[in-house]
């Protein structure tokens, strides 16, 4: 068995620009358990308010803590990745991770929920943003947007797991002690990491205060950057949005759906495992630009949908919608990867901060909209969000294609 592991291991070591079967699955992993805490909440929402007797606005920021502190931490950590590396950032922010997910199971009140859901938050970008900037470092090309494609779906993969046992975890065991197995997978994701990524090849450390502001003033004028953050705005305030407060609408009257089937809504996610590789497919033919807007359209058309009665009709839009959000997703995060080519961590990291704060913001006013208008009024605020970023794509994305 060691014999085979150490083969396995030897093999992904050559970072070449035909990635190995292994390495990609290594890829998806981290992107996997990156995901697999920061919306899992979401599935069990009605009984956190129940428990806690929690307002719609307090469910909505009980999501949004973690994506606050994701948007808070993901520049800093970009830069501190970019002065220290990137294996021992991925593999000890999942072990970090553990810690308050753990802690979580404990919770006394909403309040402290929120802390350690916060906490949360903080390890996160250690993961992704490094692993985005590991990927463009040591690739290039075809070989890029192949990875990202792995790391993409692996995220959707670990957002859809999360929900998906976490809502059926606690049907079984109660959510507190669906979170302790939660902790454990987080465990075993470090250790995984540990033994099956190789180490970088071409990361050169940039330990520098001032030229990584210098670095970080650069990126705030570049176009790539700043037209990717504020598509991220977009992106993730519809999908937090959507699938937080969909979860009360398919709770409440008529459908009145219990925790297990609000868990087995979220299997929609696992279209974008299947959509994302294909996407890497329509970057190359047609370009960023072009595919984020179709992707865009695709997922208004999703979001129209949900406001239909039947329940198979909402499970379809939610799937249309997903599945523009996720090609979106990849569109842009390639977008980076392939234009910038100075401070990729810190670019990396400037995306992420746009992007989970556009999340906050979306868990919050999307929660103060449901409070007044229920999920009518929710989906014109989506709408209205996805018009943005439709204009976003049309007037600040530069032509380019992956090679």
């Amino acid at each position: 068995m060691n014999h085979s592991l150490n083969q396995i291991r030897n093999s992904s070591s050559s970072l070449s620009n035909a990635p190995s079967l292994i390495l990609k699955i290594t890829i998806g992993l981290i992107g996997v358990f990156a995901f697999l805490q920061v919306y899992s909440i979401q599935a069990i929402l009605p009984v956190i308010m129940q428990d806690f007797a929690a307002s719609e606005v307090q469910a909505g920021m009980i999501v949004g803590a973690t994506v606050l502190a994701v948007a808070i931490t993901s520049p800093f950590l970009g830069m501190l990745s970019d002065a220290f590396g990137r294996k021992s950032f991925i593999a000890g922010a999942l072990l970090f991770l553990a810690l308050p997910t753990a802690f979580i199971a404990q919770s006394p009140s909403i309040e402290w929920l929120g802390v350690w859901r916060f906490m949360q938050g903080l390890s996160v970008p250690g993961i992704t943003v490094v692993t985005i900037a590991y990927i463009g470092e040591e690739f290039e090309g075809r070989a890029i947007t192949d990875l990202m494609s792995f790391y993409v779906s692996g995220s959707v993969l670990g957002g859809f797991m999360g929900r998906f046992l976490l809502g059926h975890l606690h049907e079984l065991i109660g959510w507190r002690y669906a979170y302790y197995v939660m902790t454990a997978m987080t465990i075993v994701g470090a250790l995984w990491v540990i033994k099956m990524l190789p180490a970088s090849r071409h990361f050169e450390p940039n330990p520098h205060f001032r030229a990584a502001m210098q670095t970080l003033g650069e990126h705030m004028t570049n176009r790539y950057v700043v037209t990717a953050s504020l598509l991220g705005v977009c992106v993730l305030f519809s999908l937090i949005g959507c699938f937080t407060f969909i979860n009360l609408h398919l709770a409440a009257t008529p459908y009145e759906l219990s925790t297990g089937a609000l868990a087995n809504i979220f299997a929609i996610y696992l279209i974008g495992v299947v959509i994302t590789p294909l996407s890497t497919r329509l970057l190359r033919r047609f370009g960023a630009a072009r595919t984020v807007r179709v992707a865009v359209i695709i997922s208004m058309l999703g979001v129209l949908l949900t406001l239909a009665a039947p329940l198979w009709v909402v499970v379809i839009g939610l799937g249309v919608m997903s599945t523009g959000v996720f090609i979106t997703q990849a569109a842009t995060i390639s977008y980076i990867a392939v234009n910038v080519k100075k401070g990729r961590s810190l670019a990396s990291g400037l995306y992420y901060m746009a992007y989970y704060a556009g999340g906050t913001i979306g868990a919050w006013l999307c929660g103060v909209v449901y409070a007044r208008g229920q999920w009518t009024v929710t989906v014109w605020l989506l709408l209205f969000v996805q018009v943005l970023a439709l204009l976003i794509a049309s007037f600040g994305m530069v032509k380019t294609y992956a090679k």
